[in-house]
């Protein structure tokens, strides 16, 4: 089969070369030549860690760009520990069929921990935090709203890197300084839906140039089998591991723990997490055009 690309005033151009008139506009496919600059965009916001300037542009840029993308746009907001938290969500297909979630957290840890040299630093978070967003966005920007046959919300999640953290250390004098949980964000989204989504996909830290993506052994089996396997067909088994190897709390967790079906897409053999080297020249358009690809290829043909 051969794809004619139409442009926009280039109809007869089409017309003469095809010898057919171009009547629809060619589909989009995921690029991370494209999703890559939503990475530069957060990152050029500095860290941007739960109830900061930061993080609030940070919710702002996305909530442009889901807009420029069509999608219906949420916001629910909340304090916890006296810290403000916002989850984003954009909305589209309804009436498809049954709700498919896919999720990314946008906040950044307020301290590098694993760091040896800096440890009191904020982490800026290009692959913990920046990669999934960036997916996400550039899903917006791909998806065939005419092939789904499901609703899809793509929510971007706050306050999910604090995990273990001094509550000082999270939120400014007065403070409780018991630890903070992890996936608050997540934890308050599951919590208040009205509504059991068939799945729950998460994506985060997929944008290491060096890409190793395994089974997440608290993740639904059946669904991650699914996922790889597609990405072995698009040529991914390479960096789409079909072996278990990490359990993580993610923000996949408050989901399954609520009987909903939730995958954790994560390449937790990352050596600069939790540290300040987590920085943009570590992430590849192309490991981000492989999740990306992945997750199109499955919702659209589901």
């Amino acid at each position: 089969m051969r794809i004619i690309r139409c442009l926009p005033y280039v109809g007869i151009f089409c017309f003469l070369l095809s010898g057919a008139a171009c009547t629809a506009a060619t589909p989009k496919v995921f690029n991370g030549a494209r999703a890559h600059p939503h990475v530069i965009a957060q990152m050029n916001f500095g860290a941007r860690p739960v109830g900061s300037a930061a993080l609030r542009a940070t919710g702002d840029y996305i909530l442009g760009q889901l807009k420029e993308s069509q999608w219906t746009t949420e916001t629910q907001e909340f304090t916890h520990r006296n810290v403000p938290v916002r989850n984003i969500i954009g909305k589209n297909g309804g009436g498809r069929g049954p709700l498919i979630i896919l999720g990314a957290h946008y906040d950044t840890r307020p301290r590098a921990d694993q760091d040896k040299i800096r440890p009191d630093q904020p982490v800026l978070g290009a692959n913990d935090g920046a990669s999934g967003v960036a997916v996400l966005l550039e899903l917006a920007r791909t998806l065939d709203l005419s092939k789904l046959k499901n609703e899809v919300w793509l929510v971007f999640f706050d306050a999910e890197d604090n995990g273990d953290l001094p509550g000082c250390v999270v939120a400014p004098p007065p403070c409780d300084n018991t630890p903070w949980r992890w996936s608050v964000g997540a934890e308050h989204f599951a919590g208040k839906l009205t509504v059991k989504p068939e799945f729950v996909v998460i994506v985060d830290m997929i944008g290491d140039a060096d890409q190793n993506i395994y089974y997440e052994l608290n993740s639904d089996m059946q669904l991650q089998q699914q996922l790889w396997g597609i990405a072995a067909q698009l040529g991914f088994d390479k960096q789409f591991i079909a072996q278990s190897k990490w359990s993580i709390f993610d923000d996949h967790t408050p989901f399954w723990q609520r009987g909903i079906r939730a995958v954790d897409i994560i390449d937790f053999d990352y050596p600069y997490w939790h540290t300040t080297q987590d920085t943009a020249d570590k992430i590849s358009g192309d490991s981000l055009e492989r999740v990306g690809q992945v997750l199109q290829t499955w919702l659209e043909n589901k």
